[in-house]
């Protein structure tokens, strides 16, 4: 199990690259035009040498098509060969642990030794879409973990068992932007992935804390640790802090509570900015890694030394599914990635 949760470095990177995936919906496209870009870039992915591709459940989103995150998983598991795939994630509370146990035990079966389980507790969307889906309590997160993995190891209390039931089970990770799931994934011996891309400056205490809480457990023994960065490459640095503002623009009105499709480079320059939102912006992008894809190289590269960060995930939330796709490539081409069993 320890091989599944602990990737290799390849090429000149000094840690494994994956990615995350939104599903990423732009202005003017539609879902399936985001889908369809999810399936093309997991292939490349593969191709390329990233180590794995996890999609994230969010909610009452317009720009993200990954809410379900188990279908998703499925098509894009059915359609590669490799490379590891998983949520990114998973929002526990919003699900009862035995139908997550059912659906990650049957991809597992599927496709073996290539699933992760990654959890978390907020409940990615707004408080009303939080109750339109009947949400459970956060509070309870540590039971509800637990619980899942009784039904994944059979060792539910009561006679409960979750079927299928595998030989092994894919590896849980809990994932946060806090304290909370830092110090619960240290206590329980699992790997984490912390949010840096939209909670930078908790970042290092998370890791921290993580780092001194751990304990080792039958799936770990020592301390595993993995960022969430958002980065964006382009071929040149002015195109990627063009494309980088459309990503800080959809992420403003998120904030404000007009969510919307990924607009346009154009949008996001004419947009008339008030002095508290281009502050917003400015802050925004200052935790974007962008520019060149040696550029974004180096960038990563200061970042992990900073953090120790065992991996990198790498998400590319920009306008244009060929924006993104390239961006992805820019970077594996700069860190000289090549996956194995590839020319």
């Amino acid at each position: 199990m320890t091989d599944q949760i602990r990737g290799l470095a390849r090429g000149e990177a000094d840690v494994p690259l994956s990615i995350l995936d939104l599903a990423t919906v732009s202005e003017g496209g539609t879902a399936t035009d985001a889908l369809r870009t999810s399936t093309e870039l997991v292939r490349h992915a593969e191709r390329w040498g990233y180590h794995r591709y996890w999609v994230a459940e969010h909610h009452g989103m317009p720009s993200v098509a990954s809410s379900s995150p188990a279908v998703l998983i499925a098509h894009l598991a059915a359609n590669s060969e490799s490379i590891r795939l998983g949520s990114g994630g998973v929002m526990l509370p919003n699900h009862p642990p035995l139908i997550v146990a059912e659906q990650f035990a049957t991809l597992h079966a599927l496709h073996p030794g290539r699933i992760d389980l990654g959890l978390g507790r907020a409940p990615g969307t707004d408080p009303a879409t939080a109750s339109a889906m009947r949400r459970g309590d956060a509070d309870a997160f540590p039971e509800e973990v637990a619980a899942l993995a009784a039904f994944l190891d059979g060792e539910a209390p009561g006679g409960l068992q979750s079927y299928p039931l595998n030989a092994d089970r894919p590896p849980i990770w809990l994932l946060g932007s806090s304290g909370f799931s830092a110090q619960l994934a240290g206590l329980l011996g699992l790997p984490f992935a912390f949010a840096h891309h939209f909670s930078a400056e908790n970042t290092e205490p998370a890791l921290d804390l993580y780092r001194s809480t751990f304990r080792p457990s039958r799936w770990l023994d020592r301390p595993y640790a993995m960022i969430g960065v958002s980065a964006v490459a382009a071929d040149s640095s002015e195109q990627a802090l063009r494309l980088s503002r459309t990503l800080a623009l959809a992420m403003l009105r998120l904030r404000r509570g007009r969510p919307s499709p990924i607009p346009s480079p154009e949008e996001a320059e004419s947009y008339p900015y008030s002095d508290v939102e281009q502050t917003f912006v400015d802050g925004y992008l200052r935790n974007v890694v962008k520019g060149t894809g040696a550029e974004v190289r180096a960038g990563l590269g200061a970042l992990r030394e900073r953090t120790r960060a065992d991996e990198l995930m790498i998400t590319t939330g920009v306008y244009g599914g060929a924006n993104r796709i390239r961006s992805y490539e820019l970077i594996a081409e700069a860190h000289k990635l090549k996956a194995s069993g590839y020319a």
